[in-house]
């Protein structure tokens, strides 16, 4: 027992660390072996959610008034914290949520890294001055910041999708309150450390760590809180949008069910390692992950052994005991899900490979299951409708581009979606007739720039502002537009 798993971790509120209301704490448990408790983190509540809003407001009009160079100075130095711990922050990472070592510690450099663009972009981010008939006025538009924002993530990426979201508001000059996954709290928490560390004012940023029905709707709800970004299930993130205020944004990156289109002409070994690559990273649990493969009948069967023999190739295992294909899933709630859905598409389709509980030394504590994969899938199956987050793929024949594209098409997500084709004229279209936010040619459907918009279509999505890129500044900010004369 290491003294980590000993900690008592806790909120950090108005600029000090303190335990929640209750006093109440839960373990953060390991998924690849259960007997391994990663510290224990606050049960949060609608009292600390209060809290962390109100310090979080009383706190703005001094960080809105503070210099720009002096916020971005902020960043950079937290940024530059992450890097000088990214060997410990991605250990505890990959303990926690169970990705690999070598992605988690990607992760955190690449979570630097986004904290440092947005220092240099939020610098540049300006109004427009606008050409009039008067030669005694002066028209122009200024951003301002929008006040106390309210930023909510996912486990599977637990550093880099809040480091993407909470860097620009703070840039933009707004305060934040931050709620990481509870199951996934210490990455959150050591997010939140850089930037302590790094000088930000007291209730600039607060971390409020519990449930989300417990703490959401007092972070949501509040009328203080003129924004909320969120990235999480559909179902979740309907339930926050409906509670909004009226004027409170919300920025809302949800669920997916991202197709790899396989055409006839397609180069069928790049065409594998694609639907391996996107189905299988992060053991299946990335929201831009393939799930459907859009295969033309003329190379199914090729396409599919091949597919075959990369799968049982894979290797699985604890992400700390080396570079493994597969980790464990995230919690005991997500392996239960995805052994529910192989369960259904046994019944639904035909079973080629996968879908098992792993067994026996190294496995008997952890939540692995072996990648699967079902042929003789229609679009009416609930496999191929409903968003599984784990390592289950499904293969839907299709009779050429046209129809492939309506596959693709016909789901109520629009988050990520991919073709593999050699043929340019199809690559062209594909890019005008997916319906998705984030389109992929010859690429795995998973993965995105950091300064590049990032965002999904349909109920992927509220639609509103994409995040990720320059153009993620515009969420945080809201315009005026000045006449002035004389």
């Amino acid at each position: 027992m290491d003294e980590l798993s000993q900690q008592e971790f806790r909120n950090y509120i108005g600029g000090e660390w303190v335990p929640c209301a209750s006093g109440a704490t839960a373990p953060n448990i390991n998924p690849a072996d259960t007997a391994d408790v990663v510290g224990r983190f606050p049960l949060s509540d609608a009292v600390d959610g209060a809290r962390a809003v109100d310090a979080a407001q009383a706190a703005f009009a001094a960080w809105r008034d503070t210099p720009i160079s002096k916020r971005a100075a902020i960043l950079f130095r937290a940024a530059q914290h992450l890097e000088d711990h990214a060997d410990s922050v991605a250990r505890e990472l990959t303990r926690e949520e169970g990705k690999s070592l070598a992605l988690a510690r990607d992760e955190v450099l690449r979570s630097a890294q986004t904290i440092r663009f947005y220092a240099v972009e939020g610098q540049s981010f300006t109004g427009e001055t606008f050409v009039n008939d008067d030669p005694d006025m002066v028209v122009y538009s200024q951003r301002e910041p929008l006040g106390v924002v309210t930023v909510i993530s996912p486990w599977n990426f637990p550093i880099s999708i809040p480091a993407r979201k909470i860097a620009p508001a703070l840039i933009s000059g707004n305060t934040v309150v931050f709620k990481p996954s509870s199951d996934a709290p210490l990455s959150g928490y050591r997010l939140a450390e850089a930037f302590v560390q790094a000088g930000l004012p007291p209730g600039v940023l607060n971390l409020v760590i519990g449930p989300a029905s417990k703490v959401g709707q007092a972070i949501t709800a509040a009328p203080a809180v003129r924004a909320i970004s969120f990235t999480g299930s559909t179902a979740a993130g309907e339930q926050i949008h409906r509670g909004a205020g009226l004027t409170t944004r919300t920025q809302m990156e949800l669920g997916g069910k991202n197709p790899l289109i396989v055409l006839a002409d397609a180069d069928l070994e790049r065409a594998v390692d694609l639907a391996v690559k996107g189905g299988f990273s992060l053991s299946g649990q990335a929201c831009t992950g393939t799930s459907r493969l859009l295969v033309d009948r003329k190379v199914l069967p090729a396409f599919t052994d091949k597919l075959l023999a990369r799968m049982k190739a894979l290797t699985i295992g604890n992400g700390l005991d080396g570079n493994f294909d597969l980790g464990p899933l995230a919690t005991r709630k997500q392996l239960d899900t995805v052994l529910s859905y192989v369960a259904l598409g046994k019944q639904e389709a035909t079973h080629l490979t996968g879908g098992d509980r792993l067994e026996g030394s190294g496995f008997d504590r952890g939540y692995y299951v072996t990648p699967a994969l079902f042929t003789g899938v229609t679009q009416q199956m609930r496999i191929a409708r409903e968003e599984i987050f784990g390592p289950v793929l499904a293969l839907i024949a299709v009779d050429g581009y046209d129809e492939a594209i309506a596959c693709a098409n016909d789901t109520e997500y629009g988050l990520s979606a991919a073709i593999a084709t050699t043929d340019a004229r199809y690559a062209h279209r594909f890019a005008r007739d997916i319906q998705a936010g984030t389109v992929k040619i010859n690429r795995t459907t998973t993965g995105n720039l950091i300064n590049a918009p990032f965002g999904g279509l349909k109920s992927s999505s509220t639609s509103t502002f994409r995040e990720s890129g320059r153009v993620g500044l515009e969420f945080y900010t809201q315009i005026k537009t000045v006449y002035r004369a004389g």
